[in-house]
C-alpha cells in the first residue's frame, strides 16, 4: 500500500512541475541561461525533484513492475490541475480516458507478480547503460535535426522517457543491493548505478523541458508518461525477475490492460488538445461550450500564474 501511496503523490508533483515546464517552455524563447533566472523554473525542478523523492522511496519498498506503470497518472493529474489554475472544466472526454487509465493500471497491479526481484548484475548494468544512452543520444540528435516542430518534440519527450525509464531501473537496483549496516561499502559498490542515476536523470530533465518548446503540454507528456514505464517495466520483466500472474492468461489479460490504458492516455491527449474541451462537432456539449469559451477559458498554461 504504501509504494501505492508514495506513487499516486510523486505522478501529483511530476503533473506540476510539467505544468510549470510547460510555461517557461512558452515564455522563454530561448532555453539556455534564461532558465536560470526563471523562477517558475526552479519551481518545476524543486516539484521534479519531490517527485523522484517520493518515486526512489516507492521502488524501494515495491516491485518495478507496480511503481512505474502508476507514473502514468501524471497525466490524469494534470486534469483536475488545469481546472484549478487555468479555469478548464473537466469534460466527459475527460472523466472516460481517466476512468480507461485507472482501470488499466488496477488490472496490470492485480496481475504484478510479487515475487523477490535480483538486482543487475555488474555487466548487465553496463549493457543496459550503454544501450540507453545511445537510444537516448539517437532520439535527441533526431528531434534536433528534425525540421517539424511536432517530431522534434516527440523525439525529445521519448528520449525523456527512456531517460527517466532507466534511472528509475537503476534506482531499483541499488535500493534492492543497498546495506544499511554498511552505508560506505553499499556506496562505493554501487558508484556505476549512482553515476547511471544521475545522468540519466539529467538527461531526462533537459530533453523534457526541451520536448515543451513550441509543442504545448499534452503531446510531450503523453510522450514521456508512456515511454518511462514501458521502458523500465520492459527492463523489470526480462531482467530483473518480475512478472505477472497466471501465466500465458496473465499474460494476455496483462496487455489487454495495457491496452486500455493507452487507449485512455489517446483519449485524454486529444481530449486536452482542444482548446473547448468538447466532446464531438455539433454535440449539446461543445455547442455550449463555444458559446462560453472566452480567451481565459482555453487550456493555454501561460496564463497560469507565476509563482
Amino acid at each position: 500500500m504504501l509504494p501505492v501511496l508514495l506513487s499516486l503523490v510523486s505522478a501529483v508533483c511530476y503533473a506540476a512541475a510539467a505544468i510549470l515546464q510547460e510555461r517557461v517552455a512558452a515564455a522563454t524563447p530561448n532555453l539556455r541561461l534564461a532558465l536560470l533566472r526563471d523562477p517558475a523554473w526552479w519551481a518545476a525542478v524543486a516539484l521534479n525533484g519531490a517527485g523522484a523523492v517520493l518515486h526512489v522511496v516507492a521502488l524501494g519498498s515495491g516491485p518495478l513492475t507496480v511503481v512505474q506503470p502508476l507514473g502514468v497518472l501524471t497525466i490524469v493529474f494534470v486534469l483536475p490541475l488545469a481546472a484549478l489554475f487555468a479555469r478548464r472544466p473537466v469534460t466527459r472526454a475527460g472523466r472516460r480516458g481517466a476512468l480507461m487509465v485507472a482501470a488499466g493500471l488496477a488490472v496490470l497491479m492485480l496481475l504484478t507478480a510479487s515475487g523477490p526481484a535480483r538486482p543487475l548484475s555488474a555487466g548487465e548494468q553496463s549493457a543496459v547503460a550503454a544501450t540507453a544512452a545511445g537510444v537516448v543520444a539517437a532520439l535527441a540528435l533526431a528531434g534536433r535535426w528534425s525540421g517539424r516542430p511536432a517530431a522534434r518534440s516527440l523525439a525529445l519527450a521519448a528520449a525523456a522517457g527512456v531517460s527517466y525509464g532507466m534511472a528509475s531501473v537503476f534506482v531499483k537496483t541499488v535500493a534492492d543491493g543497498w546495506a544499511p549496516a554498511s552505508i560506505a561499502a553499499s556506496v562505493t559498490a554501487d558508484l556505476p548505478a549512482l553515476a547511471a542515476i544521475a545522468l540519466f536523470a539529467v538527461a531526462g530533465l533537459a530533453t523534457s523541458q526541451a520536448s515543451y518548446q513550441g509543442a504545448g503540454l499534452t503531446a510531450p507528456l503523453a510522450t514521456v508518461t508512456v515511454a518511462n514505464p514501458v521502458v523500465a517495466s520492459a527492463v523489470g520483466i526480462a531482467l530483473l525477475g518480475e512478472g505477472v500472474r497466471y501465466g500465458a492468461t496473465g499474460a494476455v489479460a496483462a496487455l489487454a490492460a495495457g491496452a486500455l490504458t493507452a487507449r485512455g492516455l489517446v483519449v485524454l491527449t486529444a481530449d486536452s488538445a482542444d482548446p473547448h474541451g468538447s466532446s464531438q462537432p455539433g454535440s449539446p456539449d461543445r455547442a455550449k461550450d463555444v458559446r462560453r469559451a472566452q480567451p481565459t477559458h482555453t487550456w493555454c498554461v501561460d496564463q497560469i500564474p507565476g509563482p
